[in-house]
């Protein structure tokens, strides 16, 4: 893609960005909701650049950003390791793929009580909520990418008579990197919700938090705020891992 196609996008995006501002405060002037149900897009804009420069909030992110990466971290880990294990055998992908699938599409957020009795109500819930809910997308992607890759990169592994940990870091993860990366960003927007309800639930920080407790108050300015704030953290958090997945090649070494 040339630099003049990638400016034709960002014009098209920076376009329907201003497109649905303007619709919003089309909204607001023409009173179709109540003003302290729909603030205004400037009284929302006034909240971000509150929570821009207030330390109070950037503990409550760093609070959420580490049981979002604690999660997703262990989830990777497994999903990794078992999503390999299993691809690589037909027998065991015959026998427990169906069963991933089957268990993915659970709402995640039913096992926090258990969760809850486990491992208390400290980040340790919210991390393990994450892990759980992450785990299925990446296992699947892995599953996914190993059953798709060049049989022929197995075989020289194998003739080089590789180690399983070799096989798995100079074989498998380089060959399917892109789908890899592609698995962790979907495992990365499930914990984020996961962790996010969690907070709503039973916290006294995390931006989850924030967001109940501006509800609690009925300060829809800040909630809005917070939304869109988070919106845009979690964009360019994709964005990056997308880099990661442009950037990934198979490759075999000795």
């Amino acid at each position: 893609m040339g630099p003049r196609s990638r400016w034709r996008i960002r014009m098209a995006q920076g376009a329907s960005l201003a497109a649905v501002v303007a619709v919003w405060a089309a909204v607001v002037n023409a009173r179709l909701f109540p003003g302290d149900i729909v603030p205004s897009p400037a009284a929302v804009a006034g909240r971000i650049v509150g929570l821009a420069l207030s330390a109070d909030f950037y503990g409550h992110l760093r609070v959420t950003a580490a049981e979002i990466a604690g999660g997703l971290a262990l989830a990777a880990v497994a999903g990794i390791l078992l999503g390999v294990a299993i691809g690589a055998r037909p027998l065991l992908r015959r026998a427990y793929e169906p069963w991933l699938h089957y268990l993915a599409p659970t709402p995640k957020i039913v096992f926090f009580p258990v969760m809850l009795m486990l491992f208390g109500v400290g980040a340790a819930s919210k991390v393990s909520l994450a892990t759980l809910g992450a785990f299925f997308p990446i296992v699947l992607g892995t599953i996914s990418g190993v059953r798709e890759m060049d049989p022929v990169l197995v075989q020289v592994g194998r003739g080089f008579a590789l180690s399983p940990y070799r096989m798995l870091t100079m074989v498998y993860v380089p060959a399917i990197r892109a789908a890899l990366v592609n698995a962790v960003r979907l495992g990365f927007g499930v914990a984020v919700v996961v962790v996010l309800l969690a907070e709503t639930k039973l916290s006294s920080a995390g931006i989850g938090y924030l967001i109940i407790d501006a509800y609690r108050h009925f300060d829809m300015p800040l909630l809005a705020a917070l939304v869109l704030v988070l919106f845009g953290l979690a964009i360019l958090a994709n964005a990056g891992l997308a880099r990661l997945a442009r950037h990934g090649a198979p490759a075999v070494s000795r």
